[in-house]
């Protein structure tokens, strides 16, 4: 019976971001539904218009949730009140220069006033290609070095692949060191730091005696 040694391996590579990308969020409080709502899509157009002017592409740029509900409030005596109408929208943004971040959310928020909400901010990259396989290849160095030494403890050496499973990508890069700072009307720096990508390999190999 052929024996075999099955061991998973994991690596990580770093390097630094050169993609930003928000979730900017409108939101407006008006006495009628119809003011709101107008007022809501008037203050989108204006932090879009203001992205696309910092130089923005339309493809960064997705509008994702358009919500509109009554303003509850409770009246003793009375019970539940409509006091007003909220209406609210995210936008999507990408921007692909780490540089013109900072002057990019600044020119959002003045467009936005009062009615707009950063509600995330991540740091990644365009193409993640070559930090990736950089990952795969100390993930694929790890399983290896793992499976000679188990190998050696059963006084056996390793033979030829028998298979290999990458395991499930993970998700965004993880940011490793830079701080990501809180933003106001003023351009604040926007700190890259490196992000992380982590792999995972599983790979089974043929023992033979040693």
């Amino acid at each position: 019976m052929k024996r075999t040694i099955t061991v998973t391996g994991t690596g990580s590579a770093k390097a630094a971001p050169d993609l930003v990308t928000l979730t900017l969020g409108v939101e407006t409080r008006r006495d009628s539904a119809a003011q709101a709502y107008s007022d809501a899509g008037r203050a989108a157009g204006a932090v879009a218009a203001s992205l696309r002017q910092a130089g923005v592409a339309d493809a960064d740029l997705q509008t994702s949730g358009l919500n509109l509900r009554a303003d509850l409030v409770w009246v003793e005596g009375q019970g539940q009140k409509v006091s007003g109408y909220v209406a609210s929208t995210n936008l999507l943004v990408a921007i692909r220069s780490q540089a013109d971040a900072p002057a990019a959310i600044a020119a959002a928020v003045a467009a936005g006033g009062d009615d707009i909400r950063i509600n995330g901010i991540g740091q990644g990259f365009s193409d993640a290609s070559r930090v990736t396989a950089a990952a795969q290849e100390a993930a694929w160095s790890d399983a290896e070095r793992r499976a000679q030494q188990y190998a050696q403890l059963a006084g056996a050496r390793l033979g030829s692949v028998v298979t290999v499973s990458q395991q499930p990508a993970p998700g965004a890069p993880v940011p490793v060191g830079g701080m990501v700072k809180a933003f106001a009307a003023e351009a604040l720096p926007v700190e890259a730091g490196q992000s992380s990508v982590t792999a995972s390999v599983t790979v089974e190999w043929e023992l033979l005696e040693g």
